[in-house]
């Protein structure tokens, strides 16, 4: 019980700092809708393929420069604030929750950016929904705890960019061959093993990293 109001009490501290501060979601969605725009306007017709490769490029950036900030923004005394009142696992998967409903809106965003721009390719949109969410969950743990190693390793974004990429390979390996069954790309054959293999390693990154913050935090 302690723990869920650690939590939604964070939750609540984070959307409060964000509205304030509304400038930083702000930018990342003027990068997402420019960045259509001039895809949309750099190629004559977009095809379902090549739709497919731009959406999760444009997601992947927008997920990098949306989740960089998790801990970077947090001062060393405020940190240290924390440490005296809260768990370890509070603070990371709150920061985890917040992360996901924020990607989760910038990603429909997007969708929906691309349809008004380039049409919509997805013929199947319940199965690219339930990619997205899992995309959005996988980037979130993942790059949520890089975040933090990053910061204590004074904001270092080249030592994010080494660690992000072997750790998100999976992810998007598996999130290419969901996405193009759902825009009919691909024989939907065995859509439960790549469903079963996403949420495989979506357990596995939660499980690290609930397991390995704490020792982070304590450094």
């Amino acid at each position: 019980m302690k723990l869920v109001k650690e939590i939604v009490w964070l939750l609540h501290k984070d959307g409060l700092l964000e509205w304030r501060s509304g400038y930083a979601l702000g930018g990342i969605l003027l990068y997402v809708l420019s960045t259509v725009y001039i895809l949309y306007a750099s190629f004559e017709k977009i095809e379902p393929s090549l739709w497919n490769a731009l959406f999760w490029i444009v997601i992947l950036f927008a997920s990098v420069n949306a989740i960089t900030k998790s801990f970077v923004q947090e001062s060393g005394a405020r940190q240290l604030y924390y440490y005296s009142l809260l768990s370890p696992i509070s603070l990371i998967l709150a920061k985890i929750i917040y992360n996901v409903g924020l990607l989760l809106v910038l990603s429909l965003l997007s969708w929906g950016a691309f349809t008004l721009f380039a049409e919509n390719a997805v013929t199947d949109n319940g199965l690219f929904f339930l990619a997205i969410f899992l995309a959005t969950l996988g980037f979130s743990i993942t790059f949520t705890f890089i975040s933090a190693i990053s910061a204590k390793a004074n904001n270092n974004s080249t030592l994010m960019a080494i660690l992000c990429f072997p750790l998100i390979i999976p992810i998007i390996m598996t999130l290419i061959n969901l996405s193009k069954m759902a825009l009919d790309l691909k024989i939907k054959a065995n859509i439960e093993n790549d469903l079963y293999t996403l949420l495989g390693i979506d357990a596995l990154l939660l499980g690290m990293t609930l397991v390995l913050y704490p020792f982070l935090w304590r450094d």
